[in-house]
């Protein structure tokens, strides 16, 4: 069963286990997860028992420091760069290191503020894993979910935690780790929810400059952003001032320098982008101008993705032979960038629908589509039947019946 994070937070703040799943296209797979404030000898044989994998305790690089734990290795080439430290024993308090009684004393002293790092004995049978600054925002991983659950349970910044194997050795799958959490009454929690817990309640923008920006579309203020997230460029094109109470017309752009400053007649973003900021000028609003470039892929993998649809695939099934979902964008930080511009209610320039739902998970209301056609050309015909046909965009493409 899997419940909200909010249910999430009183369990593991009392004490309780929780199974947390990443995505199918990265690990694929469930983790115990119990706060390191709460561990209990109990709790490290519940995981030996039923887990089966490698029992590790998430820290920030912060408590690292303290304790002096260093890299296992200076160069880390695992898959997805999870960070461990070498291992400790607690030095008081322990026999062999490796009862689960040892365990338990070891992950207190690792959670001890007043804890030195002559306090552990290195190498050990505990394995300390580094969360990224920035916890599942930065890095979607159970490191990460270990630590963010913690700190927003209000307990210290660390979580125990053991990736979970079937009887037969093999990783268990969201199949057997749901039929577990039935059987065994410990719910389960999604990383992509607690991703997006807290991109709505967490203020993660912060604007940096205002400036008058007259354009041939009209007179703007130009607004930079700064995200606590990455260091990637922001910015909010603004016309008027915004009552959250009445609807505004906004425009969620994804940047495209082939599009928007080369003139690209393969898709039809710069002509979206004009029309957009004409449209605004004119009548008010905002366009927020996001770092999406190719969908989230990043501009070399779109040239990539070009070089595929000159071979003759389109436009998702080049995303996906690069090792892509066909749409990974995310819009969390543009809804944060409305809501620090006082917009809660919106009437959202866009074609495609699984915007305006992903804008409601972030508490904005969107109380109207208005729609954004482009006429298409012979270069860009294909790639908007495309997104049409297999992604869902609201496009008529008229011509296509000729």
């Amino acid at each position: 069963m899997i419940i909200p994070i909010e249910e999430a937070l009183t369990r593991f703040r009392e004490g309780g286990f929780l199974i947390v799943v990443d995505d199918e296209n990265r690990e694929n797979e469930g983790d115990f997860i119990v706060a390191s404030d709460k561990i209990t000898p109990e709790a490290i044989n519940f995981m030996a028992q039923n887990a089966r994998g490698l029992i590790c305790v998430a820290v920030t690089a912060e408590r690292a420091q303290d304790l002096a734990l260093e890299p296992m290795v200076q160069k880390n080439t695992a898959r997805h760069s999870t960070a461990f430290t070498e291992s400790v024993d607690a030095v008081f308090g322990t026999t062999t290191g490796i009862s689960a009684s040892d365990r338990a004393r070891t992950i207190e002293v690792i959670v001890n503020s007043a804890a030195k790092p002559e306090d552990l004995a290195r190498p050990g049978h505990v394995f300390p894993l580094v969360a990224k600054k920035g916890g599942v925002l930065k890095r979607a991983g159970h490191t990460e979910a270990s630590v963010d659950l913690a700190r927003l349970s209000g307990l210290t910044p660390s979580g125990v935690l053991c990736e979970i194997m079937n009887e037969d050795g093999t990783m268990a799958r969201l199949p057997q780790l749901t039929e577990m959490s039935d059987k065994m009454q410990i719910p389960i929690v999604t990383i992509a929810d607690l991703i997006a817990y807290r991109s709505r309640y967490e203020k993660l923008v912060h604007r940096v400059a205002t400036v008058d920006f007259p354009s041939r579309y009209g007179n703007f203020k130009l607004i930079y952003y700064n995200c606590d997230l990455d260091e990637k460029d922001y910015l909010a094109v603004v016309k008027g001032d915004f009552n959250a109470d009445d609807p505004t017309l906004v425009r969620m752009h994804s940047e495209c320098k082939t599009g928007d400053v080369l003139g690209s007649m393969r898709c039809d973003c710069g002509d979206q982008l004009t029309a957009a900021l004409r449209k605004i000028g004119q009548e008010g609003g905002v366009v927020v101008y996001l770092p999406h470039e190719g969908r989230g892929i990043g501009l070399k993998n779109k040239i990539l993705a070009y070089q595929l649809q000159d071979q003759g695939h389109d436009t998702v099934e080049a995303n996906c032979k690069l090792g892509f979902k066909p749409d990974i964008r995310d819009y969390g930080i543009g809804a944060q960038i409305l809501l620090d511009l006082g917009i809660r209610k919106l009437r959202l320039l866009t074609n495609n629908p699984t915007k305006i739902i992903a804008l409601k998970g972030y508490g904005l209301s969107v109380l109207e589509r208005v729609s954004i056609e482009m006429q298409p050309n012979p270069a860009n015909l294909h790639y908007l039947q495309t997104k049409r046909d297999k992604m869902g965009h609201q496009i008529l493409l008229e011509e296509l019946k000729k």
